[in-house]
């Protein structure tokens, strides 16, 4: 009966432990680390601690607080240097525009003069197309015939 009491034992004790560990996973644990934030226990899991004695989600709030201060300051400087960039652009007298105008007439008069290549020299590739898929040699290469002369054997 020692034997079976001891199973009972040994088995009651591992279901504890696997309790235990799961509750730690999840963050139910109970425990708590010293005050001074070294070692000494288990991290509560509700309130997770880090290496300088700071729970983990304040920390967490802490990042996220910078990096919204940090999106702020970059789309501040963003605009700045675009409103920057736009007056310069505006004192300028708006040259940008004018080069664009430009290069778009310079645009519009390369694509005509290939239209125009185009329409000049497809009669000619039509020509050359033709002329090779229609003119058909009827001759018989002469190594041709000695290869077939050969393997029939005459």
């Amino acid at each position: 009966m020692n034997s079976g009491s001891g199973i009972q034992e040994l088995m009651a004790a591992e279901t504890r432990a696997s309790q235990i560990v799961a509750e730690a996973r999840i963050g139910q644990s109970g425990r708590r680390r010293r005050e001074d934030g070294r070692g000494g226990g288990v991290a509560c899991a509700r309130e997770p601690w880090t290496r300088d004695g700071a729970p983990v989600h304040a920390r967490g709030d802490r990042m996220k607080q910078a990096q919204t201060d940090a999106d702020e300051l970059i789309a501040a400087y963003r605009l700045e240097q675009q409103d920057a960039f736009d007056k310069a652009a505006s004192a300028s007298g708006g040259s940008g525009n004018n080069a664009s105008q430009k290069l778009q007439v310079e645009t519009n008069k390369d694509i005509q003069a290939m239209q125009g290549q185009f329409t000049k020299n497809a009669q000619k590739a039509v020509d050359v197309l033709l002329s090779k898929c229609c003119e058909v040699s009827l001759e018989v290469p002469t190594a041709r015939i000695r290869s077939t002369q050969k393997l029939y054997g005459k």
